[in-house]
């Protein structure tokens, strides 16, 4: 633990010019004190680490040195790779190996780009929870992240229509969607992939045994495949309906935008008004009046009856709401 602070230590005060003790012990969260200490050790060593006395002062290191210490481990490697998903990093248990990944980068940069990394970060962050929801955090997650880090199977617990499911699972991927932690694992036996949300596990225990991973395995293409067939499971039903043109620009962003392009892509040539009629698939007649709704006199349904006389309920109430009391 010590190593691995004062070669951290060496790498900050390698990247910047000086550091203040309190500085330091910011950085290092450990006491100023113990940064006197450590700083002596490091001297002790053979590393020029020299420190400026008064109100100015501080650590530096002095005669141009240049520590060798740079060598990515797998883990701060892997890690480097999602640094622009902070939040991410930090649920995973990854933040420190990241932090140190960084710092490694930086140290090897050239002097005009150490602020490589600083700039960048001022210009662009993935920011994953969908608006106006809390994302709440898996407590499994880091278990299975780190399970999934290295191939090694888990025992999962999980929910399932009210009651706890027991599955052997190989974990070949983590997927953040809009602020949700699914792993994509492989089940021991069948030897079917299939997609599980962390959070209904209720228990992960990770064996001592490694998997051999299918280097076939594609985990965006996996996940992207999916995603359609889920997206596609939920359109039970298809609604009638017709649009006029403002209608049809705004029906992708009220109902999936994959199922508005193929209804839309379907759609027979406008009438005499300018209106399209299409068959819209729909996850169900209650989903349906809600989405469409939103669309006003924008949008008629025709099919089925039923749907069709609550969107005229709704029309004469919200016509009586704005009738003129004169």
């Amino acid at each position: 633990m010590r190593a691995a602070r004062l070669i951290k230590m060496v790498l900050l005060l390698q990247t910047r010019a000086s550091m203040t003790a309190a500085e330091l012990a910011r950085e290092l969260e450990v006491s100023e004190r113990t940064i006197t200490r450590d700083a002596q050790a490091l001297s002790e060593a053979g590393v020029p680490v020299y420190a400026d006395r008064g109100r100015t002062g501080g650590y530096r290191l002095i005669g141009g040195y240049r520590t060798r210490l740079t060598g990515l481990a797998r883990s701060e490697a892997e890690a480097l790779f999602l640094s622009g998903v902070p939040g991410a990093l930090r649920e995973m248990g990854l933040e420190d190996a990241a932090s140190a990944a960084r710092l490694k980068v930086s140290a090897a940069l050239l002097p005009s780009l150490k602020d490589a990394s600083r700039s960048a970060a001022q210009r662009f962050l993935l920011d994953a929870p969908a608006w106006f929801a809390e994302p709440q955090t898996p407590v499994l997650l880091p278990a299975v992240a780190e399970a999934v880090w290295d191939d090694r199977r888990i025992t999962a617990r999980y929910r399932r229509d009210g009651t706890d499911v027991e599955r052997e699972l190989e974990p070949y991927g983590l997927v953040l969607k809009a602020g949700v932690w699914y792993v994509c694992a492989r089940v021991t036996g069948p030897g079917t992939f299939r997609v599980y949300r962390l959070d209904r596990f209720t228990s992960v225990t990770a064996d001592s045994r490694r998997f051999d991973r299918d280097e076939a395995f594609d985990l965006p293409g996996f996940w992207a495949e999916q995603a359609e067939l889920f997206a596609r499971s939920l359109l039970r039903a298809t609604v009638v309906v017709r649009l006029t043109e403002a209608g049809a620009r705004r029906l992708r962003h009220t109902v999936d935008p994959l199922s508005a392009q193929e209804a839309l892509d379907g759609a027979g040539p406008p009438d005499g008004e300018g209106r399209v009629t299409l068959t819209l698939p729909v996850e169900s007649y209650d989903v349906a009046y809600t989405q469409l709704l939103s669309l006003g006199p924008e949008a008629e349904v025709l099919e089925p009856a039923e749907l069709r006389k609550r969107f005229s309920e709704a029309a004469a109430r919200t016509a009586a709401y704005y009738r003129d009391p004169d």
